[in-house]
């Protein structure tokens, strides 16, 4: 018999990940896992079953010479010639938060439960963050 998480039965922990010398698509994979709950045995798709995730040190992570200057983030204004881009070195200047942040995103699923979802991402371009009161756990990473 398959069991189904309800809601009120999951646990949530709080989990910090050191984000100094990660590459980004392996470190947004995994955090995507965490936030999901996949890592859980009682996952359930339809349920919120994932972790809080608390990243430090967003403005170090990693990227190879080449594709800093080739990955562009392109979004749209809603008017006529409102396409606009950023390469990947502008935004881990001005915005180092949002690389993270987008790079998870796109890995959950595009509906309302991704949307919620998502807003247990903490992110953070220092190595402080105001989240010590949930006694927030080290989370070992499986890539380096």
């Amino acid at each position: 018999m398959t069991v189904s998480a309800k809601e009120s039965e999951v646990e949530k922990q709080w989990w910090v990940v050191d984000a100094d010398g990660q590459t980004l698509g392996r470190l947004a994979s995994q955090i995507a896992t965490i936030l999901r709950g996949k890592h859980k045995p009682l996952f359930t798709p339809h349920i919120d079953c994932g972790d809080f995730v608390v990243v430090v040190n967003a403005d170090k992570i990693a990227i190879a010479a080449s594709r800093a200057v080739q990955k562009m983030y392109v979004h749209h204004t809603g008017y006529p010639g409102g396409q606009r881009h950023t390469s990947f070195r502008d935004m881990n200047e001005n915005h180092p938060e949002r690389v993270i942040e987008l790079a998870v995103k796109r890995m959950l699923p595009k509906n309302r439960l991704g949307r919620r979802i998502i807003t247990k991402l903490k992110v953070y371009a220092g190595d402080q963050h105001p989240h010590l009161a949930q006694q927030p756990k080290q989370l070992e990473l499986k890539y380096k």
